[in-house]
């Protein structure tokens, strides 16, 4: 299926690694024209370097803190001065520590709040004067967005509000032929599922594979999902080929949400 994506001009943040990286790379093979961002320069010029030349379209990189607004504002302009504008535009961030509500401090949710649902409106305004019917917005959360986890209260709460955003922007900017939506990851075999099952393992004073055994045991299709998968899901979502979903949610996660809803 050809999902139209070629020559599209796409920013997907956070995507050093991990899926961002993943979504990144399925984009850049569909033929769009890619900028990346992380905290670190060298950590997104090697992704870009290495996506770039596996599927000969263009990806670059900048260094961007997604928790700083103006770094994300100057970022979004400056890449939509390049390209004379913006089709696609992946808002992602690197989740919360893992903690639960008791221990969380003040600073905790403050930090916790610029990173996920802060960034999330800071890309939503940087990006709108730079797109234009046919564009497309993309949030990324997590399962805590529908269904608490003990764990990771910080992300859950504030990512809740990341998925009503998104809901709020399809309506607001769906007249003007801009489609919003918010896909959720499941157990994705990332870098940061590791390192939140590393900590319940230690927690626990069991091993991490212990932890991912019990979690699979949870999930309808018993493993873990890989990023690639991911991507294609969020590839479609930002496609015209998708033309005609907005303010939609959906749930890349082997069935692990049992909600209706």
């Amino acid at each position: 299926m050809d999902l139209g994506l070629n020559g599209k001009r796409a920013l997907v943040a956070a995507a050093s690694q991990g899926l961002g990286a993943a979504i990144a790379r399925t984009l850049a093979a569909e033929g769009c024209t890619v900028e990346l961002c992380s905290r670190s320069l060298v950590d997104a010029s090697a992704t870009a370097q290495v996506i770039a030349t596996g599927t000969g379209s263009t990806v670059t990189a900048a260094q961007v803190d997604v928790a700083d607004s103006g770094e994300v504002r100057h970022w979004v302009d400056d890449v939509a001065r390049r390209w004379r504008g913006i089709d696609i535009v992946v808002a992602n961030a690197g989740g919360p520590p893992a903690s639960p509500f008791d221990e969380t401090s003040e600073d905790d949710w403050d930090r916790a709040y610029a990173l996920t649902l802060r960034s999330a409106m800071t890309f939503a305004s940087a990006s709108r004067p730079h797109l234009s019917a046919g564009g497309a917005m993309l949030f990324m959360t997590s399962i805590s967005a529908r269904q608490p986890i003990h764990v990771l209260s910080m992300s859950g709460i504030f990512r809740a509000g990341v998925a009503a955003l998104a809901k709020t922007l399809a309506d607001d900017w769906g007249p003007d032929a801009i489609r919003v939506n918010h896909l959720i990851p499941g157990r994705i075999a990332t870098e940061r599922v590791a390192e939140l099952d590393a900590g319940v393992a230690t927690r626990r004073g069991v091993d991490a594979a212990t932890i991912r055994r019990e979690s699979e045991a949870g999930i309808p299709l018993g493993r873990y999902g890989e990023p690639d998968e991911y991507a294609a899901a969020a590839a479609f979502l930002v496609s015209p080929a998708a033309s005609y979903i907005t303010g939609a949610t959906l749930a890349v996660d082997g069935g692990a949400i049992r909600a209706i809803v």
